[in-house]
């Protein structure tokens, strides 16, 4: 039977979308979970997957086209299958919205039934679905449960620590209630809308809605069906499809790795990547878990041995050998939005080499300040944010629709962490002193590799600054982070001779590669912007006056 594909709300804030991209066309094979399509919304431009399978049969809305969320999108369902009657008018668009859950009334009962086969649910009773704390996030990991099941939950109350592909968040309760059911346990994964938790008055029996509960996304499927008698079977088929795939995720999410004495080891997804983050065998490690899992409290608490640090895996001489690291949301969104960046803005690169003997000195007198202490990177910031401010141009945004000069300054300064790389920004950097800037950037650094940055904390840089002079790196070439225009890639500081009024002597320089998009910055646009970056640079007391 066709299944009619609605305009999806994929941000809270979303009222219409724009079709980007179809991905698939008229007559292709379409299964759960293909990409069908590349939408735009009012925040970013993300990729719609399909929750049928069949055919597509039909196409409402067409590259280029903005429709409220809601509106006839596409039509999947068997080969060759006559859908016009769901084309022809009103009332059959009322019966596809009604098959697709996409009516708000029907929509707000989809987020809180488990399933297409259980009866309201009990007075009070609340379901907590994984919610979508980025616009990227595809899934989430519960890093840590904060309440227990029966404590008692407020409106407001913080119930778990999630991990999306971004950063480690905190996910508050909008209920009040006790916890009755757990759904996820801490280091397991689901995907957005998954059943994560039950609160609701206490003593309530909720065992029966959360062994039913299945995900809004597959409701299309299960709801809505004029005959019930012969939807039940394929209600109930899906059941027992879900109840055979819940192990998968199970044995997929324990170590695979053997002992020197050819047993297994199970440990949960979160204390593999932690274990992987602090380079721990975890064949050292014992666990606190059922059946002696593995889990995130062991990794926190484990010392090593000497002879445990000294050894490396053993690989007999002459074999081949390797060990498969599965890609976390992070490095999956890390992959996505840099080789969107590569493959779809012109880049171009400008190299400069500055005299940093002046930067050197001024540095040395302004940390000589009682309890102040700056880095190059805070005074490179500094500098680039007052550069832009008279070079508009290079501190633009390049949108599909329209290019966007900002008039205020919002610096990126990319992070390393040890599963990618996350841009804390620097808001309104211009305005900041270099010690604003200075304790700006440190605490954004330890929120980064702690996991702790709010989502507000990474958006909306206008620029971005990358440096791995620390690293004793040279020079080195940077992606530009869309929708910006440009990126600064900062190299280490080179002791080195140069030629001063005619003669030899030993000098300091740094090298710098500005990246542009020439879509938004011309090369002589990007030549100025470094001119008066170095005027800065090289004479850093001129950044006080400001």
């Amino acid at each position: 039977m066709a299944e009619v594909i609605n305009m999806p709300r994929l941000s809270d804030t979303m009222e219409e979308g724009t079709v980007a991209t179809w991905l698939k066309k008229v007559g292709d094979k379409i299964e759960e979970g293909d990409i069908l399509a590349e939408i735009e919304t009012d925040k970013a431009t993300m990729e719609f997957e399909s929750f049928n399978e069949g055919y597509l049969l039909h196409i409402g809305i067409q590259e280029g086209d903005t429709a409220k969320v809601d509106t006839l999108l596409a039509v999947i369902g068997d080969e060759g299958e006559d859908i016009s009657s769901l084309l022809s008018g009103d009332a059959s668009v009322e019966k596809s919205d009604a098959k697709t859950e996409t009516t708000d009334e029907v929509k707000a009962i989809s987020d809180e039934e488990t399933s297409a086969s259980t009866d309201e649910l009990p007075e009070g009773v609340i379901v907590v679905t994984m919610p979508r704390l980025s616009d990227t996030m595809e899934e989430g990991t519960v890093a840590t449960w904060l309440k227990k099941v029966g404590d008692e939950i407020e409106e407001g109350d913080i119930l778990a620590e999630i991990e999306t592909d971004k950063a480690t968040m905190e996910f508050e309760s909008f209920q009040s209630g006790t916890l009755l059911e757990i759904g996820l346990n801490e280091g397991e994964s689901a995907k957005v809308d998954a059943l994560l938790a039950i609160i609701g008055p206490k003593g309530t029996d909720v065992s029966s809605i959360a062994k039913n509960f299945k995900p809004a996304g597959s409701a299309p499927k299960e709801d809505a069906k004029p005959e019930p008698k012969k939807e039940a079977p394929k209600v109930e088929a899906k059941q027992e499809a879900v109840k055979k795939e819940t192990p998968k995720p199970a044995t997929s999410n324990t170590s695979a790795t053997s002992t020197s004495d050819g047993g297994r080891i199970f440990a949960s997804p979160l204390a593999k990547k932690m274990a992987e983050e602090k380079g721990i065998n975890l064949s050292q490690v014992s666990g606190s878990g059922e059946n002696g899992r593995i889990v995130k409290k062991d990794i926190e608490n484990f010392t090593p041995s000497a002879q445990a640090t000294s050894l490396g895996k053993f690989v007999p001489s002459g074999q081949e050998d390797f060990d498969e690291i599965p890609n976390s949301n992070m490095r999956k969104a890390i992959a996505k939005n840099l080789a969107k960046s590569k493959f779809s803005a012109p880049h171009y690169y400008l190299n400069v080499e500055f005299d940093m003997e002046n930067a050197m000195a001024f540095r040395v007198q302004y940390n000589s300040i009682p309890d102040v202490k700056i880095s190059y990177n805070d005074m490179i910031v500094k500098a680039c944010a007052l550069a832009l401010k008279q070079h508009p141009q290079v501190n633009s945004q390049w949108f599909d629709d329209r290019m966007q000069l900002n008039n205020h300054v919002h610096i990126g300064v990319a992070v390393a962490v040890p599963d990618g790389l996350l841009v804390p920004v620097v808001k309104f950097a211009n305005e900041q002193s270099l010690t604003q800037i200075g304790a700006a950037v440190k605490e954004y650094a330890g929120k980064a590799r702690s996991k702790k940055l709010a989502l507000d904390e990474m958006e909306g840089s206008t620029f971005t600054v990358s440096n791995l002079g620390m690293f004793g790196i040279d020079s080195f070439t940077s992606i530009i982070n869309q929708p910006n225009s440009a990126i600064l890639s900062v190299g280490n500081i080179v002791e080195k001779p140069v030629v001063k009024n005619g003669q030899i002597v030993v000098g300091h320089t740094m090298q710098l590669c500005l990246a542009c998009d020439h879509r938004t910055v011309d090369g002589a646009t990007g030549a100025q912007f470094l001119q008066t970056l170095k005027g800065y640079i090289e004479n850093p007391v001129t950044m006080l006056v400001q």
